[in-house]
This record gives structure tokens, C-alpha cells and sequence, in this order.
């Protein structure tokens, strides 16, 4: 009996210790997100003042703007919806030919930055475009029409991506029974396929019109005279120094996100919770998947136009004066500091990947599997990054962090790019940890195997494709993006993607192709190794089976 009150206590001691260790895991990340996040934010709202409002509001450059990106966001949104929506129908619904290497051709754009969408336009319909020279065009690309056609083949792969998601997992028997019934396919559309995308849809329109407003990669590449509230924001405090406007014109880019954000808190877990029956039939027709393979092609063509000029370019002399082929732009490029800039987002890519995925992972292991009130706090707090844009972040960085060691560091930079892109990676790992069994924690404690290897021997095997998809975003979108590192780089820590916006500016866009191709080619190799290391794993798997 005193050996087995002993072990009683031991286990009670042990489980004791556990608890206590998970609340200061928890504690330890909350005050982790709300330094790098609810802080500088919160910094960001006090920066401004009611005088600060009135003089923005008082601005007809602002109302403008304003203008400007509400309606050039709405627009490209529902170009983008419809053209997604409709390659999303054909890749999942046909049995064209090719339709995975079409799927992964059309998210090309997503492995490069915003401003290369602008530049590729310019070189194809620009005053001196490709096309533009060889069709005799007299329309102009610059302004709302080139900032809406930028925009859609900017946010256009993301809706894709988010409606093919949909439509995998939509459950066929209804429209088997409605065949049965001999209900048209157009009524089928309105009785069973809209109410399913309807929640989703939502989702999926606030996600699209969030991204193409709060961009200003293509609008200051492309927009000429339209200015849009992001470009104006990056005039304020890059060319200005007003970090007080900046700030006002910033909480306005909050509020699209701001309310996507309110609306997936309000519909979380609301979403129909049936398992699939049955996989929707894809009965043979030649004449479906001739017009389904049509159209993705012309789609992936008109995706990939931009790339191939700008990749072009790279290699002359100097367009459009002389076209020849020429190493000239690189060699200058380089001597401007392009491979020791491709160093420092290398390094910042990589310390991000892994950093971010060590926190996302931690974090989403806390909320999934350790039920309680600081549990759905910590949640709540770790998807808030998802309702800042970049440009707000790394303003609020700025006016939060300057002065102290960390300012104007690589360190600052991979601490900016791990919290902007946290939510995303997080939700994945998020998702995963919660279909996993909920007691095995539990067979763990009876056992007295710590929970530490648990997570290590269990958890992390059954999960390691969806922490290899978390490194490869994080990777992707540390190289390539503008926006949040924009107020927050030196001389010294500059990432290699902040040249494409200082060639802008000197119109040396020969020297902004070969960075963009740079780019390219670093996330395409990452993308490539994480597909392999993938592919690996489930021959290992099947092994096994």
C-alpha cells in the first residue's frame, strides 16, 4: 500500500509539474505576441492625434486615394473570383489533360513579389511594350485598367488555391440524387452548390479583396496618377517622414482585414461538420475537358507572359533602345550589392522558416491539445497578425522598437517577417494537431512518458508534411516581400527585394528583372526540395503500410 500511495504521489507531483510548466509555456508566448504584435500596434493607433485626422481627411490627395483603392479592389476581387472560381471548377471537376502542372503553373505569381506583376505589364502593354509595338495598342496600361489587370494576376492564384480547397471536399450524393431526380444542373447550382460555398465564399472574397487592397506593389509600379491609399502611406513616411499621417492612412488599410478578421472569429467552427459520403462523379466528356484544358491554358498564358518578359529583359541591353543580348544589368546589379543583399534575405529566410516554425508549431500545440481559457486567448491573439497588412506592421515597428538594440538589425527584420506571416503556418499546424487522437497525452501521463515525448516521437511524425509546408511558406514570403521590412532595413540589412523598389524609382528595370529572377529562383528551388522531401515521405509511408 506504501508503494502504491508513493507512486500516486509521484504521478500527482509529476502532473502537477506539467501544468505548471504548461502555464508558463503559455504566459511565456502570450507576452511573446503581445510585444511583437497588440504593442506595436497599439503604439501605432496612440501615434495619432485628432489633428492628425483632420489634416489627412482635409487632404483631396487622400479622398482620393481612398476612392481609388475601394474601387480598384472591389473590381480586380470579383475579376479574380470569377476567372478563380472557374479554374478551380475545371482542374477539380474535369479529367483534362495536365491538370497538376497547370494547377502548379498558375501559382508561379505567388513565388515572386507584387512590384514583378507591375513590371511584366509594363514590358508587355507599357509605351513601349512588347505587345503594345507588335498590335499598334494606343491604350494606355498605366493607371486603374493596369492596377485592376496587376491585381488580378496577383490575387487570382490565392482564390484559386482557397476555392480548389473547397471543392475537393464537397460532397457528391446530393447531386447524385438530384440527377436521380432529374433536376437541371443549373438549379443544381443554386439548390446545393451555392449554399455550400456560400460561408467559404465569404471567406474567400474578404481574403481576395484584403490582399489587393492593402498592396502597393502594383499600384506604384503601374498606377501612374491613380495613387491608392498604400502608395500614398509609403510617400508619407519614406519620402516625408510623417510618421503621424503614415499612421492614419495605416489604420484605414486595418479596416478591410480588421472585419474579415471579426467575421472568421464570429464563424469559427460553424462551418457544416458532415464527412463526405461520397466523392462527386467525373463522368467522361471530351467536349468538357477540350474547353476545361482551354481555358486553364489561356489562364496559365496570360499568368505567365509577365514572368517571361521580365525574365527576358534581364539578358538586354537596354530596353527598348537596344535589345541585344547582354550580361551588362547583371554585372551592374551586382556591383550595386545584389549578392550581398540575397545574402541577408537568405539569412533572414532562413532564420524566419525556422524560428517561425518552432513558434507556430508551440503555439498551435498549446491551443489544440491543452484545452482551457489562456488557450483560446493565445489563439485568438496568434490569428491577429492576419488582419495587419505589412506596411501597418512595419510602421508600428518602427515606432515601437526604435531605439532599442534590436532596431535597424537582421534581427529586426526576421522578428517583423515571423510575426507577419505566423498566422497562416500557425492555423495549418493548428488544424493537424486537432485531428490527431485527443488522449494521447492522456496514455502518455498513465504511462509516465513525458509529454515532451510525446510531442517528439508522436506528434511531430504524424505532422511533419504539414511542418515542412509551414517552412516552405514562411521561406517563400520572407524573400519576397516589400511591405513589411520597407520602414525597417539598412544599408547593412537589407533584403534584396527592396532593390526592385529602388530600381523603380532610378527606371533601371532591367536591374529589377534580374531581382525578381534571383527571387524566382530561390523560392522555386525551396518549393522544388520541399516537394521532394514530401514525395519522400509518403514512399516512406506506403513502405510502411
Amino acid at each position: 500500500m506504501g508503494g502504491l500511495g508513493s507512486s500516486q504521489s509521484l504521478r500527482s507531483l509529476r502532473d502537477k509539474n506539467t501544468r505548471v510548466c504548461g502555464a508558463v509555456v503559455k504566459l511565456s508566448l502570450t507576452a511573446f505576441l503581445l510585444v511583437t504584435v497588440i504593442f506595436p500596434l497599439i503604439t501605432l493607433l496612440a501615434n495619432m492625434g485628432l489633428a492628425d485626422f483632420r489634416t489627412v481627411f482635409a487632404l483631396p490627395k487622400f479622398r482620393e486615394a481612398l476612392f481609388n483603392s475601394a474601387i480598384a479592389a472591389a473590381t480586380a476581387s470579383a475579376i479574380s473570383l470569377v476567372v478563380a472560381y472557374i479554374f478551380a471548377l475545371c482542374t477539380v471537376r474535369s479529367l483534362m489533360p495536365y491538370r497538376e502542372v497547370l494547377s502548379v503553373v498558375i501559382t508561379v505569381p505567388m513565388l515572386l513579389p507584387s512590384i514583378s506583376q507591375g513590371m511584366g505589364l509594363i514590358l508587355l502593354l507599357g509605351a513601349n511594350g512588347i505587345l503594345t509595338r507588335l498590335f499598334g495598342l494606343e491604350h494606355s496600361i498605366y493607371g486603374f485598367g493596369g492596377v485592376v489587370a496587376g491585381s488580378v494576376l496577383y490575387a487570382f492564384p490565392v482564390a484559386f488555391l482557397m476555392f480548389a480547397d473547397i471543392l475537393k471536399y464537397e460532397d457528391g450524393s446530393p447531386y447524385e440524387a438530384a440527377s436521380v431526380l432529374g433536376i437541371p444542373r443549373f438549379s443544381q447550382f443554386f439548390a446545393i452548390t451555392f449554399p455550400y460555398l456560400r460561408r467559404p465564399l465569404i471567406s474567400v472574397v474578404f481574403a481576395t479583396f484584403t490582399l489587393i487592397f492593402t498592396d502597393y506593389g502594383i499600384p506604384l509600379m503601374i498606377g501612374g496618377r491613380f495613387i491608392t491609399l498604400p502608395v500614398l502611406m509609403y510617400q508619407e513616411v519614406i519620402g516625408l517622414l510623417n510618421f503621424s499621417r503614415g499612421s492614419v492612412i495605416g489604420s484605414f488599410l486595418l479596416v478591410p482585414a480588421v472585419v474579415a478578421f471579426i467575421f472568421d472569429i464570429a464563424n469559427q467552427d460553424k462551418g457544416s461538420q458532415s464527412f463526405v459520403v461520397k466523392a462527386r462523379e467525373k463522368p467522361k466528356n471530351t467536349l468538357r475537358d477540350a474547353a476545361s484544358f482551354a481555358y486553364c491554358a489561356v489562364s496559365c498564358a496570360a499568368i505567365a507572359l509577365p514572368v517571361v518578359a521580365f525574365s527576358v529583359l534581364a539578358f538586354v541591353t537596354a530596353y527598348p533602345i537596344d535589345t541585344s543580348f547582354s550580361l551588362h544589368n547583371i554585372e551592374k546589379t551586382l556591383r550595386m550589392g545584389a549578392d550581398r543583399y540575397l545574402v541577408n534575405s537568405l539569412i533572414i529566410a532562413l532564420a524566419v522558416a525556422s524560428l517561425g516554425c518552432v513558434l507556430s508549431y508551440v503555439i498551435a500545440y498549446c491551443t489544440s491539445r491543452t484545452p482551457g481559457k489562456s488557450s483560446r486567448a493565445l489563439h485568438l491573439i496568434s490569428i491577429t497578425s492576419l488582419a495587419i497588412p505589412g506596411l501597418v506592421l512595419g510602421l508600428s515597428y518602427v515606432l515601437f522598437f526604435k531605439g532599442t538594440l534590436v532596431y535597424g538589425t537582421l534581427a529586426m527584420l526576421i522578428l517583423v517577417n515571423a510575426v507577419h506571416f505566423l498566422a497562416s503556418p500557425y492555423l495549418m499546424a493548428y488544424n493537424s494537431l486537432g485531428k490527431l487522437n485527443a488522449n494521447l497525452e492522456d496514455v502518455g501521463r498513465t504511462l509516465g512518458i513525458p509529454r515532451f515525448y510525446i510531442i517528439k516521437d508522436v506528434l511531430v511524425p504524424q505532422t511533419q508534411r504539414t511542418i515542412l509546408e509551414m517552412f516552405s511558406y514562411f521561406f517563400v514570403n520572407s524573400m519576397m516581400t516589400i511591405s513589411a521590412v520597407s520602414f525597417l532595413s539598412t544599408v547593412h540589412s537589407k533584403p534584396v527585394s527592396l532593390m526592385m523598389s529602388e530600381f523603380e524609382v532610378q527606371m533601371h528595370i532591367e536591374g529589377s528583372a534580374f531581382v525578381s529572377l534571383l527571387i524566382l529562383a530561390c523560392n522555386f528551388a525551396v518549393k522544388c526540395l520541399i516537394y521532394g522531401l514530401k514525395r519522400r515521405l509518403k514512399i516512406a509511408e506506403r513502405g510502411e503500410d
